[in-house]
């Protein structure tokens, strides 16, 4: 009888720290979006918060990239986990001590904490991924078991957010949701043993730069980069207009934001899980990958234009869940698997950019979008625009092929 290997125990034991991290952390997101739509009742203040998680990529996921190239990615990873601990802790202590205006922007702020401690986070655990490996065939497999962890944690973390927020208050949904960091830290600093030896770091100097990365990482690579940025801002604004469309669709407690929040993260486990059995088939199409998933997305969106019973709605919801998460864990694997050792960390940053800081400004407009023609409209106009770039991409790009799979 075979046992598995010493870093496949790690490769578990990293995958529900991840998990349980995440659970906290949607939990949080959940109680700082019903507090935000409670106090202020304006689409704007729900889309600057989710901007707020997102746009920093923009900024600091290149120097992120380049960082964790250039010390290594265990180094950075446990900087940026204890930089999460204390921006989730100023959420928490947020509700006790302030409140009206204050305590928004004190929420606001704790979240761009965590946008920027996040792509600092993310960057390093992409890389970081390939040194618990035993062979190179594991890191699609492996990467895409994170789509899957991380949105499983998106299914139950909204609903404990609801919970708690119910049972207990946001406070303590917030306090959580630090509590929660501790468990990626103490596992990377006393559990896991990665293969440091096998990690690539780039030399100081103009060839550890964000450039070097774009240009060095081949034409392939660069579209898949420029779609996904694309695709995201035309329709990646669903996590920040949340308790919107939930208030909207559903009602407006704290449940009917679980309720609706979960069935979208049950969409991107079946987004995940899809994409984590194919993970070396699609990596080969990158194109109609990325685009098929796009378009699951935008024909729901269209779906939600046109209206209908609760049932419909949340189907509808369902497929964005699956075609968001899959667009975005494709667009992270195949930038991952076919890059050099040395770029990933920069990979990861510039995919960040990309899905995040796209995510971020679609979250904007959606928002002006909103009030200024309603939701409904503004789901048709990006459902449509969705629609055409998705068909679009399959017929000029459908047939091209990422031949160049890189090892560990």
């Amino acid at each position: 009888m075979s046992h598995p290997s010493p870093h496949a125990r790690q490769r578990v034991i990293f995958l529900i720290a991840s998990g349980l991290s995440t659970a906290g952390s949607f939990a949080g997101l959940t109680a700082k979006g019903w507090i935000l739509m409670d106090e202020t009742k304006a689409p704007m203040v729900l889309a600057l918060n989710f901007a707020a998680l997102s746009l920093p990529t923009i900024l600091v996921s290149g120097p992120a990239g380049v960082r964790t190239d250039r010390v290594g990615c265990e180094r950075v990873l446990i900087q940026a986990q204890w930089a999460l601990l204390g921006a989730g802790l100023l959420g928490a202590l947020s509700i006790p001590v302030f409140d009206g205006q204050a305590q928004v922007l004190m929420l606001l702020a704790s979240t761009l904490l965590v946008g920027i401690a996040g792509a600092y986070e993310l960057t390093a655990r992409n890389k970081y991924c390939a040194l618990l490996l035993d062979d190179n065939s594991e890191l699609a497999p492996f990467l895409t078991s994170f789509s899957v962890v991380f949105n499983v944690g998106k299914l139950v973390g909204p609903l404990l957010g609801g919970v708690l927020i119910t049972l207990a208050g946001p406070a303590t949904a917030l306090t959580l949701d630090a509590a929660t960091y501790l468990i990626p830290i103490a596992s990377v600093i006393w559990l896991l043993h990665p293969r440091t030896e096998l990690e690539e770091r780039s030399a100081p100097g103009d060839k550890a730069s964000l450039r070097v990365a774009w240009r060095e990482c081949g034409s392939t690579l660069r579209h898949v980069l420029m779609f996904t940025g694309l695709m995201c801002v035309v329709g990646f604004f669903h996590p920040g207009l949340g308790p919107l469309i939930a208030a909207s669709e559903l009602g407006n407690t704290p449940m009917d934001l679980a309720v609706f929040t979960s069935v979208l993260a049950l969409g991107s486990i079946a987004g995940g899980l899809l994409l984590q059995r194919n993970s070396h088939r699609f990596c080969r199409r990158p194109s109609r990958t990325l685009a098929g998933f796009a378009l699951i997305t935008a024909v729901a969106q269209l779906g939600m234009a046109h209206g209908g019973d609760v049932p419909f709605l949340l189907a509808m919801t369902l497929m964005i869940g699956a075609g968001t998460a899959g667009l975005l864990s494709s667009s992270n694997l195949i930038t991952q698997v076919g890059s050099t050792q040395i770029l990933r960390g920069r990979m990861a940053g510039l995919g960040q950019i990309a899905f995040l800081g796209g995510g971020g400004l679609s979250g904007l407009i959606a928002a002006q979008l909103t009030v200024m023609m309603g939701l409904q409209a503004t789901f048709a106009i990006s459902g449509t625009l969705g629609v055409f770039f998705a068909v679009l991409e399959i017929w000029r790009r459908g047939d091209s092929v990422l031949t160049e799979i890189r090892s560990v």
